[in-house]
């Protein structure tokens, strides 16, 4: 009975951070992303499992200090579109130093396959006319999301732009190259090793390769907008809400 009695002020006392930060949200203009948050909905005992980190110890309940600034963004704009079915892991500093097994299991991922990123690419060979992202179908840049454990295959990306653009684009005008990390953040305001799709300055046209759509668990993991900051979401809730071009661009 204490545990629960604990649980519950626990719970009281997450709710009523959560509306707080809700309602400091509301005071901000979001970037010009098609995910800017123009209302939120009220915190409920659902918004709970949305947060991660730990309670006092054992109860499996995030704390409220555990929640950073970035983490309340993103979710707030992950449930503005429909996304029920997300979390959010903190990850040790030397995360990037572990093998891939060792973060399936920090982040309880179904497998490695189910490690993801998003990579800012960059046509290096678009037209001079093409400056930005306002055409999805002929962008100068797009954020591809693979799977850490595929070799991105570059040759499939221009095949499937050049079909996109029923061929009115010359194919050697479709050349897409890692972009710098000085122009990833410019884009989307996420520094390296955490870059996500959700809450980019930028609305750049995304990409997610077909591998990860075929993944079973359909729950995949990818960076979180920190660092240390990682996000697993439901696919097809990803699908629904970011609206990628679906690709098979990996080998």
């Amino acid at each position: 009975m204490e545990a629960w009695d604990e649980l519950q002020r626990v719970q009281t006392r997450i709710l009523e951070r959560i509306s707080n930060l809700e309602l400091s949200l509301l005071s901000r203009t979001f970037s010009s992303s098609s995910f800017a948050v123009s209302s939120l909905p009220v915190a409920t005992s659902d918004a709970v499992s949305a947060l991660s980190g730990q309670l006092p110890s054992s109860l499996g309940v995030a704390a409220p200090d555990s929640v950073s600034g970035t983490e309340a963004r993103l979710s707030a704009i992950l449930r503005s579109n429909g996304v029920t079915d997300f979390a959010f892991k903190t990850v040790p500093g030397d995360y990037y130093e572990r093998s891939y097994e060792e973060r399936q299991r920090i982040l309880g991922a179904h497998s490695i396959d189910h490690l993801c990123k998003s990579i800012v690419m960059v046509n290096t060979q678009a037209p001079s006319t093409v400056i930005d992202c306002k055409d999805q179908n002929n962008s100068k840049y797009y954020v591809v999301v693979v799977q850490y454990t595929a070799r991105l295959n570059a040759e499939a990306l221009k095949n499937y732009l050049y079909e996109l653009n029923d061929g009115k684009v010359p194919k050697k005008k479709f050349n897409l190259r890692l972009a710098s990390e000085e122009t990833s953040l410019m884009l989307t305001g996420f520094e390296h090793n955490a870059v996500t799709c959700i809450g980019m300055k930028t609305e750049i046209p995304v990409i997610l390769d077909e591998a990860i759509v075929k993944l079973n668990p359909d729950f995949f993991w990818l960076g979180g907008g920190e660092v240390d900051l990682k996000l697993g979401i439901r696919t097809s809730q990803f699908i629904n809400c970011v609206k990628p071009f679906i690709v098979s661009c990996s080998m």
